[in-house]
């Protein structure tokens, strides 16, 4: 493999690792906003809620990322080692 196609590697990689932590950025966002509505306002019933229902979709966030870096690792993975086999 070519130096520009090792480089292309590299940075096709690099852009899924940061696409992972793009979603484990918002995991810990959400999980940090639902914790402290759940804690700050203890009698605001709608605030209580929201923090609640944001607990839950922030682990939806981690698992959707990880799925999705699981992913896009396996597609990476598959084509460019096609394509050493093919040359």
């Amino acid at each position: 493999m070519e130096v520009k196609d090792e480089l292309a590697v590299q940075r096709t990689k690099l852009a899924n690792e940061r696409n992972l932590l793009a979603y484990l950025r918002s995991f810990i966002v959400f999980l940090g906003a639902g914790i402290t509505f759940v804690k700050l306002f203890p009698h605001d019933r709608f605030l209580q809620v929201f923090g609640i229902v944001l607990i839950p979709v922030s682990v939806i966030f981690l698992i959707l990322g990880l799925i999705s870096f699981r992913r896009n690792q396996r597609k990476i993975n598959r084509h460019y080692n096609s394509k050493e086999k093919g040359q």
